[in-house]
């Protein structure tokens, strides 16, 4: 919880230097103003795609909102196996972003943790863009526009992340993908 109230304090802090009220800067990313504000306050978790679409509108490094540092590559930037910075965002997921340190970049590369959860409803998301989940270890159920589908590893799926989608580990076992937004 405590990486999510600095993601939170973050975007507050850059509503603020934008001089920029709720209303206004939830209007320019397509949420509601509640949304922005349960954000804000820490008090409900922050989509990674929430993150992406606020870099993109406001010209802001996605690095620097996820973690506070400014990425510094321009020409190429390599992460060495197990070591992509870590955000563990909700006890069902953890992101590992694969080139934090690579500036103005058009996509987000993350290898992504699903643990089990059978019990919980499935969560669905939408953001915009595309997004791109190549399964490498587990068995996931994913659903995307009201379809859901069961990918094994080496399977892989492309959408138009617009449409609700949500992930779930399948078989009591976590699940590794690589997912792509753009």
């Amino acid at each position: 919880m405590e990486i999510i109230q600095h993601i939170a304090e973050r975007i507050r802090e850059l509503r603020d230097a934008l001089d920029l009220s709720q209303e206004e800067m939830a209007s320019q990313c397509g949420i509601a103003p509640e949304t922005l504000a349960d954000y804000e306050s820490a008090s409900t978790d922050i989509p990674v795609s929430f993150i992406h679409k606020l870099s993109a509108v406001y010209g802001v490094e996605m690095a620097a909102l996820m973690f506070g540092d400014e990425p510094k590559m321009q020409a190429y930037y390599i992460t060495r196996a197990g070591h992509g910075v870590k955000v563990e965002r909700t006890g069902a997921y953890s992101y590992q972003d694969l080139a934090a340190g690579f500036q103005h970049r058009i996509m987000a590369p993350f290898m992504v943790t699903v643990e089990p959860s059978d019990d919980k409803p499935l969560t669905l998301n939408t953001h915009e863009g595309q997004e791109f989940n190549f399964v490498v270890e587990g068995k996931l159920e994913i659903s995307v526009a009201g379809k859901t589908n069961v990918l094994n590893p080496g399977d892989s799926i492309m959408f138009d992340a617009k449409r609700p989608h949500g992930l779930r580990a399948l078989e009591g076992k976590r699940v590794k993908l690589l997912a792509i937004i753009s």
